[in-house]
């Protein structure tokens, strides 16, 4: 089984707001993550289920896991990167972990690790 780790950063929004950890717990839709093509191809092979975790690592430390539903296409960086917004279902609050360094976020605030 594979694991999507991704980050919503307290500063890109505050909560309520469109890009927070709240919304994305709530609406199960994680937006505009780049992701490497080599990373996508993982996540979509085959029909093993992918977990996905869903972190927030400020004052306010919060967690969430879930199943990845699907990623959809939304553009690229401009180093040309594929951007995807992340669904994922099932979702509910865990207590706070960071597993350094299996979850190491890379510099997009993302993490895909093979189990």
């Amino acid at each position: 089984m594979a694991t999507l780790v991704i980050h919503a950063p307290y500063w890109k929004a505050k909560p309520g707001q469109p890009y927070s950890w709240e919304t994305y717990f709530r609406t199960g839709i994680g937006r505009g993550y780049a992701i490497s093509r080599k990373d996508v191809d993982k996540l979509r092979s085959g029909s093993k289920v992918v977990k996905v975790v869903l972190l927030r690592n400020d004052y306010k430390q919060r967690r969430a896991e879930g199943v990845l539903v699907d990623l959809k296409d939304a553009g690229k960086t401009p180093q040309g990167v594929g951007r995807y917004d992340v669904y994922f279902s099932n979702q509910k609050e865990v207590s706070y972990i960071y597993n350094l360094p299996k979850e190491k976020l890379n510099l997009y605030g993302v993490a895909v690790i093979d189990d």
